[in-house]
């Protein structure tokens, strides 16, 4: 098989939660352990760094990548989804993983993986280690696929784990009660390893942690209290400045209401890297916040895809995550805000529509996967609470239509998705 025949293998052959929701989702540890045996426990061969929680996940993982590089490590970056190109799951010192790779990998696993037919994130996990190992990583982060407890990334024992936050998301796997989604999150936390807890305003999920890390002998940190950071606000060219108690003004790349809790809860990470002997200068930190996205390939986090009118797109997609983004439209200034809206159909649906502005024109779409919600269905959900717009079948269109119709002064939003953004950036790209 060449590459391309490989892809169409693995989305095709192996069930992917991305594409098909809850059909495919595999749950427990079996397959990857192993797999893992298998692969003669690759994982084991360098330090790791797991990242859980509801939202955020993403560029507090790309944050510590990028630091981490700047340090000096080689350091190996496990995400998930991708939103253009498969390869960008996987990734070593930000440099994607080589096709010739994908390729062999499955191509000298394919037959044992078909005798326990593994899922696609279980899979693809496993090539993320394999890589790394033939890499030489001196580290790696790997963030959380779902949950913790169960998820397939849950047979590693990092140096340190990392909670950034407890929303609803996934309920019919995790939970309908944010202490129990807390308990699944929570299943990553080791015996003995330092756990840092981004944020945990809910007084019973605190409580879930402390008694999870005290069962587990685990020294916990709750990087909301720390104080670390003394001051944050928006940068007027965009990104985040922050003022801390040790490394003094850093600026921050990313964009986003969020991004002053990632960083807390990054900074917080880097206190106990270092504690553990790694080697972390206040320019590597400085450097990694403010080169994050060129560094490790990060996108769709509040990111700028034009500027007249101005087009933001980003990848929040449940209720933690659009409470942020609707914070952050407060901030800007535009004569009208154009909405291209697209969701997928095991989401609280209701919840999120019921936080939107509904003083903008939505243009309400369908990603191009199997799990994305009819546009018109969509847009008759969104009636109900006050949200008006068309119905277009496809993104492009969608985006083309509210280009068309924005003025220089308005301002386009794009998402409430993962693949909305991902056909959004697709289209931008091309």
């Amino acid at each position: 098989m060449n590459y391309q025949q490989t892809l169409e293998y693995l989305y095709s052959r192996l069930p992917m939660y991305q594409r098909l929701g809850a059909s495919a989702y595999k749950e427990g540890l079996d397959n990857s352990l192993a797999l893992d045996a298998q692969m003669g426990f690759p994982h084991r061969k360098y330090r790791t760094i797991h990242v859980a929680g509801t939202n955020g996940k993403g560029s507090t993982s790309h944050l510590l990548a990028a630091i981490l590089q700047q340090a000096g490590y080689k350091t190996g970056l496990y995400t998930s989804p991708h939103l253009v190109d498969f390869r960008e799951r996987i990734r070593v010192d930000g440099k994607m993983i080589d096709q010739q790779f994908v390729v062999d990998f499955v191509s000298r696993n394919r037959a044992f993986s078909e005798t326990i037919e593994p899922s696609f994130f279980e899979l693809t996990m496993m090539m993320a280690f394999d890589y790394f190992a033939h890499q030489h990583v001196d580290v790696a982060i790997i963030e959380v696929g779902l949950g913790g407890r169960l998820d397939s990334t849950n047979i590693i024992t990092p140096e340190v784990s990392v909670i950034t936050n407890i929303s609803f998301d996934h309920i019919q796997f995790l939970g309908d009660t944010l202490p129990k989604i807390a308990a699944e999150k929570a299943g990553i936390i080791k015996q003995g390893v330092p756990v840092i807890i981004g944020e945990a305003e809910d007084k019973e999920v605190r409580t879930v942690f402390l008694q999870k890390a005290t069962e587990m002998d685990a020294p916990i940190r709750f990087a909301q209290e720390s104080g670390i950071i003394r001051s944050a606000h928006m940068a007027e060219q965009g990104g985040w400045l922050f003022s801390t108690d040790k490394y003094n003004k850093l600026y921050g790349e990313l964009g986003g209401a969020c991004q002053d809790k990632n960083a807390a809860t990054v900074l917080a990470t880097v206190d106990v890297l270092l504690s553990l002997g790694y080697q972390i200068s206040e320019t590597a930190i400085s450097n990694g916040f403010a080169h994050v996205c060129q560094l490790t390939g990060l996108q769709g986090r509040w990111q700028t895809m034009a500027q007249s009118p101005k087009t933001i797109c980003d990848t929040a997609h449940n209720e933690g995550g659009i409470k942020y983004i609707v914070e952050q439209l407060k901030q800007e200034k535009f004569d009208k805000l154009h909405f291209v809206l697209g969701m997928v159909n095991d989401k609280d649906i209701n919840k999120i529509l019921s936080m939107l502005p509904t003083n903008a024109q939505y243009y309400f779409t369908k990603a191009s996967i199997p799990r994305a919600l009819h546009e018109q269905e969509l847009q008759q959900m969104a009636l109900k609470v006050g949200l008006r717009g068309e119905a277009y079948s496809t993104v492009k269109d969608a985006v083309k239509d509210a280009q068309n119709n924005a003025a220089p002064t308005d301002f386009i939003y794009i998402g409430g998705s993962t693949f909305v953004v991902a056909d959004a950036l697709e289209n931008f790209k091309s």
